[in-house]
């Protein structure tokens, strides 16, 4: 539960941040009201330019930021024979896949993971942790690798960024007609803003974030099984379906908060915190790649 509030108060806080900014500016202005009625075109413009720009920010900066997170280092010159066969692999499979040669590194972690990101899918990261190099075979890695690169072949972190950003907009919007409403129909405010429409505008902005999350998390869960579709393309579906067998014998360590979304294997959950994993449950994606 703890990735799941960290993850929604991640997005909150972007788009708090870049909220204060707009006004800061003047932008928010634009949304004082005459009379009673609300300027929905300026509040769709201030809506998309706040809900998006977090999002594409977030995009941009993702290889650094995930390099930052887990100290992952980008193999440069391959100084031993498994960094030359991960390389080699990598450059394989991005060639099958139709991508550019993604950026390779390695990060220090003992538990088994492997990340992908990237603004575009010919400008790529492509990471695995020592833990997974060390507890998997050759085999099972190459599945984990052509899982990473089908997430860069099926352009998965610039839709996610996108979807994000409309989610966003959807809230922003909503959460002030909400306030408004209230401010005009409740405490019958007719001119400019009172105390009722902020607050309840923050209160529904949380609420409805909580509940957008969700359509986010779907959709995260879907790609998971696209990119594993896509490595058994690539290299088969027994491989890949080993690289799952042995990562639901292992315990994986989540990777940041902020990449958890990222990572080949998510955390486990039942119930209502389903709605807000990021990956599915590891025997459904098993029986899924059986079922091809």
């Amino acid at each position: 539960m703890k990735r799941i509030f960290l993850f929604i108060a991640t997005n909150l806080a972007v788009v708090a941040v870049l909220s204060i900014t707009m006004r800061l500016l003047g932008i928010d202005s634009l949304l004082d009201q005459q009379g009673v009625n609300l300027d929905m075109t300026s509040l769709l413009v201030y809506a998309a330019v706040i809900g998006f720009s977090g999002s594409l920010i977030s995009l941009f900066i993702s290889k650094w930021t995930a390099k930052h997170l887990t100290g992952a280092k980008v193999i440069e010159n391959p100084s031993n024979e498994t960094e030359r066969w991960l390389v080699a692999t990598v450059k394989r499979l991005a060639q099958q896949a139709g991508v550019g040669m993604p950026d390779v590194a390695v990060y220090n972690s003992p538990q088994p993971n492997a990340f992908a990101t990237g603004a575009n899918k010919n400008n790529a990261l492509v990471a695995v942790s020592t833990g997974l190099m060390q507890s998997m075979s050759k085999e099972e890695v190459e599945a984990v690798l052509a899982h990473e690169v089908s997430h860069v072949a099926n352009g998965d972190m610039i839709t996610m960024a996108l979807i994000q950003g409309v989610v966003n907009t959807f809230v922003i919007v909503l959460s002030r007609v909400i306030g408004h409403l209230v401010d005009r129909l409740i405490f019958k405010v007719e001119r400019g803003h009172g105390p009722a429409f902020w607050i309840t505008s923050i209160v529904a902005e949380l609420v409805l974030g909580i509940l957008a999350s969700t359509i986010v998390m779907w959709f995260s869960r879907q790609r998971e099984f696209r990119a594993d579709a896509g490595a058994a393309s690539l290299v088969g579906a027994p491989k890949m379906i080993a690289a799952l067998q042995r990562l639901g014998g292992t315990s994986t360590e989540p990777l940041p908060d902020q990449l958890n979304a990222l990572g080949i294997s998510g955390g486990k959950g039942g119930g209502l915190s389903a709605l807000f994993m990021t990956h599915p449950p590891l025997e459904e994606r098993i029986k899924a790649l059986k079922a091809r």
